[in-house]
């Protein structure tokens, strides 16, 4: 019999709030999903609230023992890729002047065909790229997901919002081509290392039992997914690609967040490049973006004007939301061991709902 999940949460005072968080998070933990999950609010001074928790990988008929996971448990970031390390050394390059935003991003890419796309059309999602394929399943290897990707930009065009893999998977080659470096080497270096991000990297080399395994028989291979990319094409791609790949911890996570709320300190972009991230818009309402970014959670409280956020596949997302100074980082494997996208984001409403509760 599987013990009953546990939690360890940390507090800086005052706390007020953040207890209705960890009862909700035990909870949730308890019911079974997610498996396991790690929560951090940071601001720009520090963190008043982390918590971590549950089952980094479930017992099952060939695996008799759970594996508890905690603070120091590295989630598959899925989608958070794209605007961890994908996003900032987009506009590092522009802000370094080795390119602009507003390039053709056929321009970076050997052999790809005559497209209107630029690059802002990819950061916004606007592109006229179809969401997804599964490249994994008809390509041989990477060259041919590389060449099978840069012909869409024969028929993409540019126009309403629609979020897209495949941008971020061009924008990923298009960043190597123009700093003539490979992506890990590039994030590592660039973006990971000066924000103090120590855990976080494609390809993961800590023990498999400090990883949250994701799903079992998933798209891209038979099997239990534990140390390696949940996403098909990411793994077929190496565990390397613009559009995901990443794991890290929740600590790692609060650290780029709380960058975020400082501007004028940021280690990686300048104050008029982060400016420059969330003046580009485009779409409305539900859909509206900016660089990278969507903005309006309104299903997950009443959060201010520019906050902007993402999510990924496994149960990730990250929150910013400058007018608070407040960071909200949530991890987990809820794809583990099967897919239940119905309550994925159920359950993410739910938790950042509370801490915009404990927050006021």
């Amino acid at each position: 019999m599987i013990p009953p999940p546990r939690l360890t949460a940390s507090y800086e005072a005052p706390a007020t709030g953040y207890p209705a968080v960890s009862r909700l998070l035990l909870r949730q933990l308890a019911d079974g999903f997610p498996p396991a999950a790690a929560v951090r609010v940071c601001t720009s001074e520090g963190s008043p609230y982390s918590a971590a928790g549950g089952w980094a990988r479930l017992a099952d008929p060939g695996f008799p023992e759970p594996v508890p996971a905690d603070a120091d448990t590295l989630f598959d970031l899925a989608s958070l890729t794209k605007v961890v390390t994908t996003l900032p050394l987009v506009l590092l390059l522009h802000q370094r002047g080795r390119w602009s935003i507003d390039d053709l991003v056929s321009r970076w890419l050997p052999g790809a065909p005559r497209s209107p796309v630029t690059i802002s059309h990819c950061l916004l999602h606007v592109a006229g790229l179809v969401p997804h394929r599964p490249y994994y399943a008809v390509c041989a290897d990477p060259a041919e997901i590389r060449r099978a990707v840069t012909a869409e930009l024969a028929d993409a065009v540019p126009g309403q919002v629609s979020y897209s893999d495949l941008g971020f998977m061009l924008l990923g080659w298009a960043v190597e081509e123009c700093a003539g470096e490979p992506l890990e080497e590039l994030a590592a270096r660039e973006v990971l290392g000066p924000l103090g991000m120590t855990s976080t990297g494609y390809r993961p080399r800590a023990p498999v039992r400090r990883i949250a395994a994701t799903e079992a028989d998933g798209d891209q291979r038979s099997g239990q997914v534990w140390g390696s990319v949940h996403d098909g094409n990411a793994f077929a791609l190496g565990g390397i690609s613009g559009h995901a790949g990443l794991f890290g911890t929740a600590a790692d996570l609060g650290r780029f967040g709380s960058a975020l709320l400082t501007p004028d300190r940021h280690p990686v972009l300048s104050a008029g490049t982060i400016a420059l991230m969330t003046a580009r818009r485009a779409g409305a309402d539900a859909e509206a973006r900016v660089l990278g970014w969507r903005l309006r959670p309104d299903s997950w409280g009443d959060w201010p004007d520019g906050t902007i956020w993402h999510t990924g596949f496994t149960g990730t997302s990250l929150l910013i939301a400058p007018a608070l100074d407040v960071a909200v980082v949530l991890l987990s494997n809820a794809v583990h061991p099967v897919r239940r996208l119905d309550l994925i984001g159920t359950f993410r409403a739910g938790i950042h709902r509370a801490v915009r509760d404990a927050v006021d």
